[in-house]
């Protein structure tokens, strides 16, 4: 009879392979700002947004998603994407985490400037600019006495898809992995969503040589909150600003 710790340890990267296999990848959820309307069905002009508008979004976005990083960071947890290839980096070096987020999505920008624009690429720069820049300031105004690991992928997980959600009604992103996905989709065929999941699985079992197994099983509780996040409420047809 194996000892428990092992039994929870499968019990806990089943989950861990259920979760990525059910839950959609913010890939797909990128893709749909090249959604077409159905067959039939006349198409709606989407009413643009302003400059002073975009640049709010980017600010309350980043903003939102560095509070849910702050959270997670403090807590021990991890997500995936670059943000969580950054996290592993940070755990396993110590390493700055603003400086190596910002330092991994630079490979990025070229791929991103030839799948969606030079308008989406600037906005995803800005971004990524701007949450390593909050990353970095938050804690100097915002410390926790009291965290619980349970609050924090919850309410971590929730201020992550809400800034993501923010910043993809403004056709911009966090960069990485998502755009990467997106670029081999087009050039090779490959699923984004398949893509994706590996990228993250991987990032996950890398994580369990320096996370401990029980916060691996929380951060698959805030990345399940942040993907719901993000899958209810960005849906084509429901939100047609750009």
């Amino acid at each position: 009879m194996p000892p428990p710790s092992a039994t929870l340890r499968h019990r806990g990267r089943a989950a861990l392979a259920h979760f990525l296999i059910r839950c959609p990848p913010v890939s797909s959820l990128l893709s749909r700002f090249r959604s077409v309307p159905a067959a039939g069905a006349a198409p709606v002009p989407p009413g643009r947004h302003k400059p002073h508008e975009d640049i709010q979004a980017l600010l309350t976005g980043t903003l939102f998603v560095a509070l849910g990083v702050v959270m997670f960071r403090h807590t021990g947890l991890i997500t995936g994407g670059t943000a969580g290839l950054a996290f592993l980096l940070h755990y396993a070096t110590g390493w700055n985490f603003s400086l190596v987020f910002f330092a991994i999505n630079l490979p990025f920008y070229g791929l991103a400037f030839q799948r969606m624009g030079w308008v989406f690429t600037l906005k995803t720069f800005a971004a990524v600019a701007l949450l390593a820049l909050f990353v970095q300031w938050v804690p100097h105004g915002l410390t926790f006495g009291v965290l619980s690991t349970g609050l924090a992928a919850v309410a971590g997980g929730l201020l992550m898809g809400a800034g993501m959600l923010m910043l993809f009604r403004h056709r911009a992103s966090l960069g990485g992995f998502n755009v990467l996905v997106l670029y081999l989709q087009e050039r090779f065929g490959w699923r984004a969503g398949h893509v994706q999941m590996g990228f993250d699985c991987a990032i996950v079992l890398a994580a369990m040589a320096v996370v401990d197994w029980t916060q691996i099983l929380w951060s698959v509780l805030g990345a399940v909150v942040l993907n719901m996040t993000l899958s209810i409420n960005h849906r084509p047809g429901r939100y047609m600003a750009v």
